[in-house]
């Protein structure tokens, strides 16, 4: 058995939905939650052993992205397939908006070169599961797979590459849970509907997210966690007003502000899934933390920054 590579999760912390419409997008490693793969010998050739999903694939499949990516690493270091079963688990929810996909694939990505002896740097990994992702996924932003790949918060606008920037210190999160499994397709459209209806208002709404988004930008850089809070609470409630929040989403944010938290918002799609809250310590953001989870929620903490 070879030694275990990780990949993290990640999740956008100011700038969702305006992202659509042009806007710049802010996206961090969630490095709590990661996806892990760990490699053993085999019999006959290369096998990605999916664990949580109870499916093995094999490097001829063509229809999943392991094994598209798992073809483009070997056409790529001029390897033939190996005898290999790489295993595969991840600590993300799917379809949380928390790059699910992308972190098990750069695991994969990782465990595979690791096994070969080749050192892929970040943005090679980067962009081999952006074109898996690509084959599978149709148009992916883009912004997963570099954050993911880097380690790194991304700054991102739409038909741009990807920017990643430094943390000015380490901020600590707390993701909390609805419980309500929301479709980002629905929540995208409804906000297609209401832009169509008013699109003066929510133009408006747009360019203040933005204002936001950059600000949070120089306050991540600058260490600056209680504006990263006030820049959070700010983008919520516009996200409110252009109608993608959900009661639960609400209810777990009064339960993270009432328990100390800087800021809190939800984060990716909206209409359910996960809030995010930011702590000013770690012993604050376990205060937090248990308050989400005594009021019977699911909640992870993480962080990101300087360790």
């Amino acid at each position: 058995m070879n030694g275990q590579v990780t990949a993290p999760g990640k999740i956008i912390l100011f700038g969702e939905h305006a992202v659509v419409y042009g806007k710049p997008a802010i996206a961090i490693p969630v490095s709590g939650m990661r996806a892990s793969a760990w490699s053993e010998s085999s019999k006959e050739g290369l096998t990605i052993n999916a664990l949580d999903i109870g499916q093995k694939f094999k490097l001829k499949d063509s229809n999943n992205q392991f094994s598209v990516l798992a073809q483009s690493v070997l056409a790529k270091t001029n390897f033939n397939e190996p005898n290999l079963t790489i295993n595969l688990s991840s600590k993300l929810p799917q379809g949380s908006g928390m790059g699910s996909s992308a972190a098990t694939a750069t695991a994969v990505c990782r465990a595979l070169s690791k096994h070969l002896g080749v050192d892929l740097e970040a943005n090679e990994i980067s962009e081999l599961v952006f074109d898996a992702e690509k084959i599978v996924h149709g148009t992916p932003s883009g912004i997963d797979n570099t954050v993911i790949a880097y380690e790194m918060p991304v700054y991102f606008i739409k038909g741009k590459k990807p920017k990643t920037f430094e943390p000015g210190r380490e901020f600590f999160l707390i993701i909390g849970d609805t419980g309500i499994e929301a479709s980002t397709k629905k929540t995208v459209s409804k906000v297609r509907k209401n832009w169509q209806k008013e699109p003066g208002l929510m133009d408006g709404y747009f360019d203040e997210i933005e204002r936001i988004t950059e600000n949070g930008k120089k306050a991540i850089e600058n260490g600056d966690s209680k504006m990263v809070g006030e820049m959070m609470d700010e983008n919520h409630d516009l996200l409110n007003s252009i109608g993608v929040s959900h009661e639960e989403l609400d209810k777990l944010i009064d339960i993270a502000k009432d328990a100390g938290a800087l800021g809190a918002k939800l984060t990716g799609g909206g209409g359910g899934g996960n809030m995010v809250a930011l702590a000013e310590t770690k012993s604050e953001q376990k205060k937090i933390y248990k308050a989400i989870t005594e009021a019977g929620y699911r909640a992870y903490q993480t962080s990101f920054g300087e360790e």
